[in-house]
């Protein structure tokens, strides 16, 4: 199974590939989706969504799992946090790939085995798990993080609905 790990942005979209090979994590690529902050919304949002299909067209997943919103102080980021969301899943849909969902909480649990976990602890385990030689850039290594919750929830995730 191949996964494309998404952590929306408007600014930064990161993505991660891993491909889990029975119980093997492997690390296929990674990297982000920068925007020009001074462009319009609705050309940052064709940017990212333009980037995301190019990654899937090259790297053909058969899944993808994206970064649920999480509650923020400012709404007018909270929105437009959503609308990178939206876009994220609709590079997938569009692609006629399953998209999943999963909140910052599940995916340090995920990965690092607490919820509450420090960001620099999820990029030091996302590291150790793929076996990288650093740890990649930040909205990447969230990506890679979220890519690695789907692997270890996609069949429990089944069992429960």
């Amino acid at each position: 199974m191949r996964i494309l790990g998404i952590d929306p942005g408007t600014r930064i979209t990161g993505y991660g590939l891993i491909e889990k090979i029975g119980n093997r994590l492997l690390h296929v690529d990674n990297g982000a989706i920068y925007t020009r902050t001074d462009a319009p919304l609705a050309d940052r949002l064709k940017t990212i969504y333009d980037g995301l299909s190019r990654v899937i067209a090259d790297y053909a997943p058969t899944g993808v799992a994206v970064e649920r919103i999480f509650v923020a102080k400012n709404a007018l980021s909270a929105l437009k946090l959503g609308h990178a969301r939206g876009v994220a899943m609709l590079a997938g849909v569009n692609a006629s790939l399953p998209v999943a969902e999963y909140t910052a909480v599940e995916v340090k649990q995920a990965v690092v085995g607490y919820g509450r976990a420090a960001k620099p602890q999820v990029q030091q385990m996302v590291r150790v798990l793929l076996n990288l030689p650093e740890i990649a850039q930040e909205d990447a290594s969230d990506a890679l993080a979220v890519a690695i919750c789907h692997a270890h929830c996609f069949h429990l995730n089944d069992l429960l609905t």
